[in-house]
């Protein structure tokens, strides 16, 4: 007990630590400057995988790379991957290094409505009326931002549908952390690369001419982006998805209170009027997400305790060695098989309470 004790909390502070360093990325890219946005999401690409490479040298995990080459459907879904985390990676920088935080901090936090969204419109999943009413309140904020915006908000949304569709390819391919930013990285480093040479061929290259701290920096991008990663994968086995789930509003709220406090980005009445709806929308899902993973919880240990009650009376009603079978070993057997059921739809719930 005090071990698994021990192992949430160690997950528990990786999912502060991964969230809480995600959401105090504004505050770094612009210590970047002047490189521009597209030099710097390619500086993340180029040493992300120098850096995601040597961690799984030194663990030696490279059994998953042939499999994967064996396999051009999963292979063909990691480049799209690759494809739509260029594309969130490149629009939050800019977003960051053009006053945009608050913007982006939008994005995230529409991001669970749009992936349930594209559950249903892509996957054809079922959802429940609390989480009706979420996306439907989701789609309400955008509508008042839209107005308050006096545009809809395109940053927002662009970021929370390249991370939706980032995470529906991560899903399909079912690669660890470490693997997947590495297969992703791969795809992305000889089009970075080419363009960092090319940049500095035309002699527009920040990286070697602002000096060594800058120089330094720019290589950061791939630890900055590989640690918050391993954090992540470290809590992602300790601790229940639905604390997880908690957990990863912690980045968009740390941006949304950079952007508001630090940055001092205005906040006109429509815009809180869109975020407070987004919030809305989100305490509703989270609400149903929970009060879901009770019940299922309460299923399972039902059925788990029917069934332990049918073991022990067929144990009890089971005849002694040798002699002959007795009309009570019957319902006995059939208890067990009662029992059996109920365990197996305890089960179920889980799955069926996944969004």
């Amino acid at each position: 007990m005090g071990e698994s004790k021990g192992e949430r909390r160690v997950g528990l502070l990786n999912g502060f630590a991964a969230y809480g360093m995600w959401g105090l990325f504004p505050l770094f890219f612009p210590l970047l400057a002047p490189a521009g946005a597209v030099e710097v999401l390619a500086h993340r690409m180029v040493w992300s995988f120098a850096v995601v490479a040597v961690v799984l040298a030194v663990l030696r995990r490279w059994q998953w790379l042939g499999e994967l080459v064996g396999q051009p459907r999963r292979l063909a879904l990691v480049t799209v991957a690759a494809a739509v985390i260029a594309i969130n990676w490149g629009m939050y920088i800019w977003a960051v290094n053009n006053d945009r935080v608050v913007e982006s901090s939008l994005g995230y936090f529409i991001n669970p409505l749009v992936t349930i969204a594209m559950g249903v419109l892509i996957l054809k999943e079922r959802l429940r009326p609390a989480q009706w009413a979420a996306v439907g309140t989701g789609f309400l904020a955008v509508v008042v931002l839209t107005v308050g915006y006096g545009r809809p908000p395109w940053i927002s949304l662009v970021l929370a549908f390249s991370f939706a569709t980032y995470g529906l390819a991560k899903k399909k391919v079912n690669l660890g952390g470490l693997e997947s930013l590495a297969a992703e990285t791969s795809i992305q480093f000889l089009p970075a690369l080419g363009y960092l040479l090319w940049l500095s061929a035309q002699g527009e290259s920040t990286f070697a001419s602002e000096g060594a701290g800058h120089t330094a920096l720019l290589a950061a991008t791939g630890v900055v982006t590989a640690i918050p990663l391993i954090c992540f994968g470290a809590a992602a086995i300790r601790v229940p998805l639905s604390t997880l789930g908690l957990l990863q509003y912690l980045a968009p709220v740390f941006q949304f209170l950079l952007g508001v406090v630090y940055f001092h980005e205005a906040m006109p009445p429509a815009r809180w009027a869109g975020f407070a709806l987004v919030w809305l929308a989100l305490t509703l899902l989270t609400w149903d997400a929970l009060r879901t993973a009770r019940r299922a919880a309460r299923t399972l240990r039902a059925g788990t305790a029917e069934a332990a009650a049918g073991l022990a009376g067929a144990v009890a009603t089971a005849p002694a060695a040798g002699a002959e079978p007795t009309a009570a070993s019957g319902p006995a057997t059939s208890g067990t098989a009662t029992s059996g059921t109920a365990t197996t739809s305890g089960t179920a719930e889980p799955l069926d309470a996944t969004p």
